[in-house]
């Protein structure tokens, strides 16, 4: 495929998730704060889902799939959909952030990543309370179609905005105290350090500069290819680790302990933390 064919394939696979994310959105808004809302648990009571996680990927899927028929999707909801020897895979997380969705916080979003050959090519992460829609193909990244991103941010972490998803109860089966020691270094060297509900919003607010870092353990594809792509694209850096090595950055997208970062920035300690933590992945097996 000649690099002209592989840009044009990668702004009309960005254009047909923009689609789809609006679909899958249109139904989570319908059930976001909406009186009654049920949510269950899935592995435990930090793992939420509701009849409108699903009901947004069915949608996003049935654009996916009528768009692209000879693609398949990857969903948080239902698994793979379609030829599991598709060249193109959709990686679809219809609502990030369902514990914050559930609870009628603004923290959510959905994600579509495009996976063409075994290689990200376009992605969108869809913020529709606020109406924005973060995106990236072959020629860079965007808010709302014509805003380029750009993540310029501190790279000194006394000046830095960390958002940290951990630890999470989960981060702490293994080396307890040596993560909560870690913690504790991280709110001391980093100027602020929060945590939200939706670990796609938090990597596109650094690709748009408006925050700096964020460390996640535990995250799956459809969590990360559509938001670390953006976030190349506007210039930031991803690194992901699996069991105290970095993964190959064509690859990056199927692990999920990462650090993302504004470009130029040296935040040495959440890449030991990151480091060392994805070292569990062989310790528990």
């Amino acid at each position: 495929m000649s690099v002209a064919a592989s840009a044009h394939a990668s702004t009309a696979l960005r254009r047909s998730a923009e689609v789809a994310a609006r679909a899958g959105a249109a139904v989570a808004m319908q059930g976001f704060r909406a009186p009654g809302l049920v949510a269950h648990e899935k592995t435990d009571h930090h793992d939420l889902v509701t009849v409108y996680d699903r009901g947004s990927e069915e949608a996003i899927r049935e654009v996916l799939l009528d768009r692209h028929p000879d693609s398949a999707v990857l969903g948080e909801e239902y698994g793979l959909v379609g030829d599991e020897d598709a060249r193109l895979v959709w990686h679809v997380d219809p609502i990030d952030g369902t514990a914050a969705y559930a609870t009628g916080l603004a923290m959510w979003c959905v994600c579509i990543g495009a996976e063409l050959d075994g290689r990200i090519v376009a992605g969108v992460v869809f913020d529709p309370v606020a109406d924005q829609m973060f995106a990236a193909d072959a020629d860079g990244a965007t808010l709302n179609g014509d805003q380029r991103l750009d993540a310029a941010g501190r790279g000194t972490p006394a000046r830095a905005t960390v958002f940290s998803h951990f630890p999470w109860p989960r981060d702490l089966v293994w080396a307890p105290d040596a993560a909560m020691e870690q913690f504790r270094r991280v709110t001391e060297e980093y100027g602020t350090v929060r945590s939200i509900g939706s670990g796609a919003l938090a990597m596109c607010a650094i690709a748009a500069g408006w925050a700096d870092a964020v460390l996640n353990l535990g995250a799956n594809s459809w969590d990360v290819a559509a938001s670390a792509f953006i976030l190349r694209q506007a210039g930031g850096e991803y690194t992901a680790y699996r069991s105290g090595e970095r993964v190959d950055p064509e690859r990056d997208h199927h692990c999920g302990n990462y650090v993302a970062t504004v470009r130029d920035a040296r935040f040495d300690t959440l890449h030991e933390l990151v480091r060392f933590q994805s070292g569990r992945d062989a310790a528990l097996g």
